[in-house]
């Protein structure tokens, strides 16, 4: 169901003089106190900047973002599994934060985090 032209302009302009007392609030109390029209047309920049549509909705929260999937290499693994087992054997409260990535070690009142990152091959 869609909402008639009218009924949308009258909640754009609901939105916009909400954003204008606030903007004319955080002036104030700035000690730089302005004029309704003149929040008002600062509210109107601002929502024009965000990418408002009408709807009050920004651009971005319609779109969705996929899920990204890394392939973590196979001397990566290796690395975190010795390390892993080291640390299992030696102390007592280890615990995996990220599997093959972070882990967590606690040394008397002392907590250690060792994160294995795999660094990029350079550009030439």
């Amino acid at each position: 169901m869609e909402l008639p032209p009218e009924v949308c302009e009258v909640h754009r302009m609901k939105k916009i003089e909400d954003l204008a007392r606030e903007i004319m609030r955080e002036c104030e109390k700035d000690g730089e106190p302005i004029t309704f029209e003149d929040a008002l047309d600062m509210a109107k920049m601002e929502i024009n900047a965000r990418g408002m549509s009408n709807a009050g909705r920004t651009i971005s929260e319609k779109s969705e973002k996929k899920p990204r999937t890394v392939k973590i290499s196979d001397e990566k693994i290796q690395i975190f599994t010795e390390i892993r087992d080291f640390l299992l054997k030696n102390y007592e409260k280890v615990e995996i934060l990220k599997e093959n990535k972070l882990i967590q070690v606690k040394i008397g009142e002392k907590v250690f985090k060792i994160d294995i990152i795999e660094q990029r091959t350079p550009k030439k």
